[in-house]
């Protein structure tokens, strides 16, 4: 930059050297205080005078080198010794003038020498409860030796085990160093003594000594030690309170002990939906007194207790408060050794009873005490008696004829009577499941004999309902004979407090006689349905169970079984082989025979029909209608997750195949929730188009039930089970009965060969 004279350093008064072309930057980290930075400098030229190494190079000032000749670093001290300190343990003695049999105390103190630099620094390690100013005696320094040697510093030549040094007018004995500072010193050639014992301190044995003292002696219990050492250290335990009397209950508690202060509170449970509202503070928190003996009188107890009282007016009292307390009574309050498992708490007069505890409070135990057995005790519960109650049977005044008895046993339970109630799960059940029985009237007069009747049983609600055929020319018109009711069971007295036994379904069966409204009916025949339904729940009606009437024949028939063969065997026929078939009449004569009163009209149909030599011609569904019963059953539930039923038909089948299995299509029916049920599920698979494998086109079921693709008249609401698809067999089964099956089943051949063959 070129500058004019006499003008000011200001922008736009200087120019610049164009012919300038190199602008070279001041390097000020070569040298550092005489102190090269390179690394390819030469190492000092060293000489051994007298057993040390001395740099020729340097003044004669500078301090001796302590590494052998030809050994030393390259690095300046303050780079090669950089965090190397060299410890030692040492001590100073300190005068004491007033502590009486002590003349001094020996100080522990640890001296760090850095070799970096050559500096100092003493410390002394803080002691608990000393009393002494500790920590950093003498600071980082370079430190003198004392005189006349004062122009000199303390080096590591004068720093070793065993040996003494001043510093600032104290003496210090090193007495141990560590094992860096030991390895470092045998390596620059100075040999390290063994460590020396540190001196006894008086004044530690001293205190040591009053310490044994107070130790014998008994501990002082400080008002707050309890409080630091347990607070917020809480004993948890359960229990309960039996209240039960009248009106009253268990009382499920929660009781607390807190170890800070020994007291107690206890807060109730309250369970769900028991109708308590309110504080659950059963009692609050405070010491309780292991004895209750009644609240006491106002005045009773007093803090103070006065032995007499002088004067006559209120100015001229005199009176002398007991120092003594003499008429104290000593109260004694529960503590954690009370409290146990099954343990019986007096709380001011309630006995509360421990079944259980924590986590926290059986570990407690278990170390403060050595318990180890926490089984939960039992809590008794609403019904069970702790204490014999007996509790009178509630007798309601007897029937007295007018209306149903259910209606008049709610009068005289609740003044606001409420209709009775029927059992809904039972209803929706069997709701339409009706037994039709076919019955004549027996009476004296003959023109009522010849009267036919329907009784209709319904499973939903055990009412009985019967109606009359009408005939030409009887005199009688027909139609409802009894409207639909429960019937009571003859034989019952009427007029009682004791709810009546009513029909059941198990009391109708063919050749049955019973009274319905001071009428005797005799049941002559059923219908196919009711037939079907009692065979398919045999333990309902004992009538219909085939295995339990097969056992009684063959009980009855093996003393003569030959004899009942050839009864059921028609006329002519010589053996069993040469005939197949029989009739009913043959078998029904051949059993009455056999069992006489045993065997009902009722049972001889069931073994026929089940041993029944027709079969039934097969009947197929209608597609149609059963389409519309489909699509009626979809408009009832408001379905339409038809986009939902096409996604899972995808998903089950990622390739798309034209026909899938019977099981995957009922799955995805129930999958996506279709308000079909087994019966019509059963009728739609069977209408669809199927391959030769069984399997069941997926566009037919698609199409099949979309309501949009087609439209199908609307039907009458039917019973699906029975009238969609007619699967009720033709009604002359079992007039023709296979006699092989049928004695095959009974097992009785196997038995009778044996005895033929000894008879031979």
């Amino acid at each position: 930059m070129l500058r004019i004279p006499g003008m000011p350093f200001l922008p736009g008064t200087t120019f610049r050297d164009l012919s300038r072309t190199n602008f070279p930057k001041p390097q000020s980290l070569m040298n550092f205080q005489g102190i090269s930075m390179l690394n390819d400098r030469q190492p000092p030229a060293m000489v051994d005078v007298g057993g040390m190494c001395i740099d020729i190079n340097c003044p004669p000032t500078a301090t001796p080198s302590l590494y052998p000749p030809k050994t030393g670093p390259r690095l300046p001290p303050w780079i090669a010794y950089d965090k190397k300190v060299l410890g030692f343990d040492a001590f100073f003695k300190e005068t004491l003038h007033e502590v009486y049999n002590a003349p001094y105390q020996v100080r522990k103190v640890k001296i760090m020498y850095y070799l970096e630099d050559g500096t100092m620094q003493i410390t002394e390690p803080k002691v608990d409860n000393s009393g002494i100013p500790q920590g950093c005696l003498v600071h980082r320094q370079r430190i003198p030796k004392p005189p006349p040697c004062q122009n000199e510093f303390i080096s590591i030549l004068d720093l070793n085990v065993d040996t003494s040094i001043q510093i600032f007018d104290r003496i210090y004995h090193i007495t141990n160093c560590d094992l860096f500072t030991r390895h470092f010193l045998n390596r620059s050639g100075i040999a390290v003594p063994d460590p020396v014992d540190m001196p006894v301190d008086p004044t530690t044995e001293m205190r040591k000594r009053s310490a044994r003292k107070i130790h014998n002696q008994p501990p002082k219990k400080h008002s707050f030690a309890q409080f630091l050492a347990f607070d917020r250290k809480v004993l948890k335990f359960h229990g309960y309170w039996d209240d039960r009397s009248e009106f009253g209950d268990v009382r499920r508690l929660e009781i607390c002990y807190y170890l800070a202060d020994d007291t107690m509170d206890i807060k109730e449970i309250f369970p769900r939906n028991s109708g308590r509202e309110g504080p659950s503070l059963f009692l609050k928190r405070g010491k309780l007194p292991r004895e209750f003996n009644g609240l006491p009188l106002p005045g009773q107890e007093t803090p103070q207790t006065l032995l007499n009282v002088l004067g006559t007016s209120m100015r001229n009292v005199r009176y002398t408060i007991d120092p003594l307390n003499i008429g104290e009574k000593e109260v004694l309050y529960y503590a954690d050794r009370d409290l146990q498992i099954g343990t019986v708490l007096n709380v001011y007069g309630r006995a509360v009873v421990l079944t259980d505890c924590d986590e926290y409070t059986q570990e407690y135990y278990r170390k403060r005490y050595g318990i180890e057995n926490f089984t939960a005790a039992p809590i008794p519960s609403r019904g069970d008696d702790c204490a014999p109650i007996k509790q009178k049977e509630r007798i309601l005044p007897p029937y007295n004829g007018w209306g149903s008895y259910e209606d008049s046993e709610g009068n005289c339970i609740s003044v606001e009577p409420k209709p009775p109630q029927t059992d809904f799960k039972k209803f929706i059940k069997l709701d339409r499941y009706v037994l039709r029985f076919g019955a004549k009237l027996l009476s004296t007069i003959r023109e009522n004999c010849e009267r036919i009747f329907i009784i209709s049983y319904y499973l939903s609600d055990d009412t009985i309902q019967i109606f009359e055929i009408a005939e030409r020319n009887s005199g009688f018109l027909g139609g409802e004979f009894m409207k639909r009711t429960r019937i009571p069971l003859p034989g019952q007295e009427k007029f009682t407090s004791k709810r009546p036994q009513y029909y059941q379904p198990y009391n109708f069966y063919i050749g049955a006689t019973m009274s319905l409204k001071d009428h005797i009916f005799h049941i002559v025949s059923a219908d196919e349905y009711t037939l079907i339904y009692m065979e398919h729940h045999p333990y309902e009606y004992p009538m219909a169970d085939i295995k339990s009437i097969m056992l009684k024949i063959r009980d009855a028939a093996k003393s003569d079984y030959k004899g009942f063969i050839c009864r059921c065997l028609p006329d002519g026929a010589e053996s069993v082989k040469d005939v197949q078939f029989i009739g009913f009449d043959s078998l029904k004569r051949a059993l009455i025979n056999l069992l006489a009163d045993d065997i009902t009209n009722h049972e001889i149909i069931t073994v026929c029909r089940y041993f029944s030599a027709e079969k039934a011609p097969p009947q197929a569904c209608n597609r149609e209608t059963v389409r519309a019963a489909v699509h009626l059953e979809l408009k009832r539930s408001l379905w339409n997750a038809m986009d939902e039923l096409k996604e899972h038909l995808h998903h089950i089948n990622p390739l798309n195949k034209p026909f899938l299995s019977e099981a995957k299509l009922r799955s995805t029916m129930k999958g996506c929730r279709l308000p079909f049920i087994p019966e019509l599920i059963d009728d739609l698979l069977s209408v669809l188009n199927h391959n030769d494998c069984g399997e069941v086109e997926v566009c037919d079921f698609l199409n099949f039930i979309d309501m949009g693709c087609g439209k199908v008249p609307d039907i009458a609401p039917m019973n699906i089970n029975f009238e969609l698809c007619p699967k009720i067999p033709f009604l002359h089964k079992g007039r023709l009965v296979n006699i092989s099956c049928f004695l095959q089943y009974l097992g009785l051949d196997e038995e009778a060969k044996p005895k033929e063959e000894l008879a031979s």
